[in-house]
């Protein structure tokens, strides 16, 4: 994942349309009476098929600071920005992210194993999570459930306290395309779900996520989420030593350009190692991004498809959830790519 914070927390006059009709009366998403909207949007937004929007609840509460943090066994090694959220571990007090040189790992290395070994941590969390997603399930649940599973293999969820979140993976439902916060709210059939995870082993991060389907999922959900898996293999098949970084969003481009879905700009995967964002920054659009990758050079790619020809996205009050602007489906995946001399590595596979 990577974890920036994007847009001011504020809904145009179309979306406080929308929002409102939702909220009124809390049904699925099919909304025809809307003066706002012409003929040919409303056609577009039932075209999405039938599913629960997401919204945040009224009254709005600003930030993340009434969420209670889950706590961390003091022997667990925390990344710096997680010390310096916690002032019982150190009297720091600047301990911003640091990265230097090009990030590549030395192949062959203990380097190279402890990556290795964070990066299938990182896939085996993901794994169980997914074991847990079904109706009636909280998303905090489940973000407890990974907490505990994560501390128990004696390391720290890298989500937590970064730049102050607050829980220790990101759940995204929906019309959220990403950084969702874990709650109480009860997954439903027919949502989707992604699970983000990233987790902290022995100085190095790994990264991952998935979208899971939630009991029965209509055919435009399913199709969504079938699209952004075969976008992330589009994205793997352009890697490999010497190759360029932008022929990743080239090839997913390529892929989904012609479809009734479309890639959110606004996501970009990164470098990951002993910092968990670093250049190269990987974006999955078109663009004009320098450099080639080189053996060493280990990265996400992590692309979100939307619903619809509409990528665009507004952050709730939380200041973190991330949710299409006109309440489209989103999907993601995510794996870790290691390039090596000879081909590539997905270390979260």
């Amino acid at each position: 994942m990577i974890m920036n914070k994007l847009l001011p927390p504020f809904l145009s006059p179309r979306l406080r349309t929308v929002s409102a009709v939702v909220c009124r009366s809390f049904l699925k998403r099919y909304i025809t009476t809307s003066p706002a909207f012409d003929s040919d949007e409303l056609r577009e937004v039932e075209d999405f098929g039938t599913y629960n929007v997401i919204l945040p609840e009224e009254p709005f509460v600003w930030g993340v600071s009434h969420i209670t943090r889950r706590p961390v066994p003091s022997h667990i090694i925390r990344p710096k920005y997680a010390v310096r959220h916690d002032s019982s571990m150190s009297s720091e007090t600047n301990h911003e992210q640091q990265y230097e040189g090009d990030g590549r790992i030395n192949l062959g290395s203990i380097d190279e194993k402890r990556v290795r070994a964070a990066a299938t941590l990182a896939k085996n969390v993901r794994q169980y999570a997914g074991s847990l997603v079904q109706p009636g399930v909280t998303t905090n649940s489940i973000d407890a459930a990974i907490h505990k599973f994560i501390i128990a293999h004696e390391a720290y969820p890298s989500p937590l306290l970064y730049k102050g979140f607050p829980r220790s993976c990101c759940t995204s439902v929906n019309n959220v395309v990403s950084h969702g916060i874990p709650d109480d709210r009860p997954l439903e059939d027919g949502d989707i779900v992604n699970i983000d995870v990233t987790i902290y082993l022995n100085g190095y991060h790994g990264d991952t996520s998935s979208t899971f389907l939630v009991g029965n999922v209509d055919e435009p959900g399913r199709d969504l989420v079938k699209m952004t898996n075969t976008a992330l293999e589009a994205g793997i098949n352009a890697c490999g030593p010497g190759r360029p970084f932008n022929g990743i969003g080239r090839a997913i481009h390529e892929l989904v350009r012609n479809t009734c879905h479309s890639v959110c700009p606004a996501f970009a995967g990164h470098g990951i190692g002993t910092v968990f964002h670093r250049p190269p920054w990987i974006y999955h659009t078109l663009n004009e991004e320098p450099g080639v990758m080189l053996p060493g050079h280990c990265f996400t790619i992590e692309p979100s498809l939307v619903q619809g020809s509409n990528p665009s996205v507004w952050i709730f009050p939380d200041g973190w959830t991330a949710s299409t602007e006109n309440c489209a489906r989103s999907a993601q995946a995510e794996h870790m790519i290691l390039i090596t001399e000879t081909g590539v590595d997905v270390l979260t596979q």
